[in-house]
């Protein structure tokens, strides 16, 4: 990032320039900052390709209509990105902590999560933003001089969204905020709020083009009900998909603008100057006002309730589970049914008694159709 451009951002915007760097010494880039070069790899990356296929809500194969792991990921980039400029954050390690922020997930969205974190329950367990830092940190492979992608400290950082403090230790430094009760930084706190403003709003416009849940069980919402007043006002004759389309853009701004307003109150309030100001803040201090918290908080409930736990979606939930279990005790039985190269580039691993964490790996990168082929192979 040229200079001039990084002195234009907030005094408690974190700069590439004072980096923590990264764990293998690299030549500095000559035309992009160091948090461009993050925000690159990621996209070059294989898990970030496999996102494509990956879940959100409704599996894969059920249509290609609907959102995966990777259109979801771009659209929180975008909220992330255009926030940060707002606020004066750097743009480019909110996006870069964005478009990370995925890439641990297993196939078949959370039901696939909590089947895998009870199939290695008693081997350290599975959680999707700890296996996205062990992602990038180890289980990419393409550099000739590091493992991983080799990226920036504050990335790496950002990318750790919560940790228990057990696990926390065993991540070294990377994880530390969790063990002194440190805040993130700020442009890792946007990069949350921003998946939770996208996935929300998205997932309205998916269960309704899926027939889950209808417009008019979602005029029981306030937040939805009160934008769609205004899009009909502006536009009566507006019908069928377009109204949906129309309201969730009004949603998403008026949570952004709240979120901005808000965050700047904070910032002045909490007489926030520096970086360290920000860690050391009892409070996160990018949310959202009560209000509209509480307006949120209303909308996340009725999707958990009508779409989340629908019968269909729960059907789909039940088949994950099956699949992944499956697959799980299939390779713990015999490990040698792993692919040969992905055997023997971790038989380190396996002779060293972690070949439960090897058979997660695997399966954790699968995309959701490559499960389901594998389980047709395993059990025909």
């Amino acid at each position: 990032m040229p200079n001039n451009i990084e002195n234009n951002l907030a005094s408690y915007a974190l700069k590439s320039s004072n980096s923590r760097g990264r764990k293998y010494k690299e030549e500095p880039p000559m035309l992009r900052s160091e948090y461009q070069r993050d925000r690159e790899r990621i996209i070059h990356s294989t898990a970030f390709r496999r996102l494509e296929y990956k879940t959100q809500v409704f599996v894969n194969h059920e249509g290609d209509m609907y959102r995966t792991r990777l259109t979801h990921t771009i659209e929180v980039a975008q909220i992330a990105r255009a926030t940060a400029r707002a606020l004066n954050l750097n743009e480019d390690l909110t996006e870069a902590i964005a478009l990370a922020h995925d890439l641990g997930h297993t196939p078949f969205g959370h039901a696939g999560q909590d089947i895998l974190n009870s199939c290695m329950k008693e081997f350290g367990g599975f959680e999707h933003n700890i296996q996205s830092l062990r992602i990038i940190e180890k289980l990419e492979n393409k550099y000739a001089s590091f493992p991983g992608l080799n990226l920036c400290f504050e990335t790496r950082e950002g990318i750790l969204k919560k940790c228990s403090k057990e696990r926390a230790k065993k991540f070294g430094v990377v994880a530390s905020r969790f063990i002194e009760k440190k805040q993130s930084s700020l442009e890792a706190q946007l990069t949350n709020v921003a998946d939770e403003i996208a996935y929300n709003n998205h997932d309205i416009q998916d269960g309704i083009k899926a027939k889950k849940i209808s417009v008019e069980q979602l005029e029981e919402v306030p937040l939805f009900f009160d934008q769609m007043k205004i899009t009909l006002k502006k536009y009566p004759k507006l019908y069928g998909s377009k109204i949906v389309h129309e309201t969730v853009r009004l949603i998403i701004n008026l949570l952004v603008t709240d979120l901005i307003n808000n965050s700047n109150k904070n910032i002045i309030d909490l007489n926030i100057k520096t970086i360290s100001d920000v860690r050391d803040s009892n409070d996160l201090i990018i949310n959202f006002s009560d209000g509209i918290k509480n307006l949120n908080i209303n909308l996340k409930k009725f999707l958990h309730k009508n779409l989340y736990k629908h019968p269909d979606v729960l059907e789909m939930t039940s088949q994950a589970n099956y699949i992944i279990k499956d697959l799980f005790s299939a390779y713990i039985a015999d490990i040698k049914l792993l692919p040969k190269d992905y055997y023997q580039y971790n038989l380190k691993k396996i002779n060293k008694n972690d070949k439960e964490r090897v058979i997660c790996d695997y399966i954790a990168g699968m995309t959701d159709r490559f499960a389901l082929q594998e389980h047709i192979k395993l059990y025909k």
